[in-house]
């Protein structure tokens, strides 16, 4: 099973939504759509999903073009983040209702809705009704209809950003086995970096309204293709500065320089883009290649197990993540050690050259 893009746009009242975009999307892993709140992702879904028309461009199911054709006749499923369940039917009677639209027999709808209530824990709540669940089981039982339809192409449209955070967790680690062999193809939209990580698959990268990379998630993450691939796959905010090539050595603006290694050594002289992920830019060494920078901490955070302290240097804002409590002073200078060995070196126009 496959969804193609060829050059599908989104323009509604002269406003472009969705740039020309051609995507082919496979069954058999997740197609992650990874983007900041308003690139796009939700656009781009509904487009696929019929809800909006296509302004050009064509779209194919299984390699029959289906741009013309309602939802209904698309074989679809859609799960957004918020919980949408009939207030007034019963988790069954939630389940079921595609099945019932669809005509099918009363006894092959008990077998599918039996089928996914065991595979999401539902099966001793088939006769509450949604207010009488948690949230997290409200998305299960959406989730529930979702595979209990079976459909060709299923759409998640950012499903776990309302859950708490170890409901969140817990879901997620399940979603890849709950569609594994189901033949059919998964959409998954989130905000999260992190998310893309552990959901693997292929993501395709979105800003204002278009795909900037598509490919498997590890090389994507690995190897953006330009600075805005690399903002992007970056949570906390990727650190990004100007860097100087000179010989075999780097330099930054404040005067810290260090031996370069490997292919960007053989990088012709001149200035470049760096940037590199705050884990990466650390309280204390973090390697063999870290070297030594001084910053004005501005904001500091403590997020589980990790703390982060935002501080300019030569006035580009750093970012710093690091595992473990940290005492830091807002307003003082601190020293932070950046692995330079993790970094990405860009061209003045923001494409990768290492």
């Amino acid at each position: 099973m496959t969804v193609e893009l060829k050059q599908a746009s989104k323009v509604i009242r002269g406003i472009t939504h969705i740039k020309p975009t051609s995507l082919l999307l496979e069954a058999g892993h997740f197609n992650v759509l990874l983007g900041q709140t308003g690139s796009g992702k939700t656009s781009l879904i509904k487009l696929m999903a019929g809800l909006d028309p296509l302004y050009s461009g064509q779209i194919f199911m299984n390699g029959i073009e289906v741009s013309k054709l309602s939802p209904q006749k698309r074989n679809i499923s859609l799960v957004h983040q918020f919980f949408v369940n009939y207030p007034q039917m019963t988790v069954f009677e939630n389940i079921a209702s595609p099945l019932r639209v669809a005509g099918m027999s009363l006894s092959e709808i008990e077998g599918r809705v039996e089928e996914a209530a065991n595979i999401l824990q539902l099966r001793p709540m088939l006769n509450r009704r949604p207010h009488e669940l948690s949230g997290g089981q409200q998305q299960r039982c959406a989730l529930a209809r979702a595979i209990a339809k079976e459909s060709q192409t299923v759409f998640l449209d950012e499903p776990l950003a309302n859950l708490d955070y170890k409901l969140r967790e817990e879901l997620r680690e399940q979603l890849p086995e709950l569609f594994a062999g189901r033949g059919a193809v998964v959409v998954y939209a989130t905000s999260e970096p992190e998310e893309a990580l552990l959901l693997g698959g292929r993501t395709a990268l979105m800003e204002d309204g278009a795909v900037i990379q598509f490919g498997d998630t590890p090389d994507i993450y690995r190897a953006p293709r330009n600075l805005a691939a690399a903002r992007v796959f970056s949570d906390p905010p990727i650190n990004i500065t100007r860097v100087i090539k000179k010989g075999q050595y780097a330099e930054l603006m404040n005067g810290s320089r260090w031996v370069l290694k490997g292919k960007v050594a053989d990088l012709v002289d001149g200035e470049y883009i760096m940037a590199i992920r705050p884990h990466h830019v650390t309280p204390d060494p973090c390697g063999p290649d870290s070297i030594e920078v001084q910053g004005t901490v501005l904001v500091t955070e403590l997020s589980g197990s990790d703390s982060s302290a935002h501080f300019e240097m030569d006035s580009d804002s750093w970012v710093s993540l690091a595992h473990g409590v940290h005492r830091y002073q807002v307003g003082q200078k601190h020293q932070f050690y950046v692995d330079v060995s993790h970094a990405f070196y860009f061209d003045r126009d923001g494409r990768l050259v290492v």
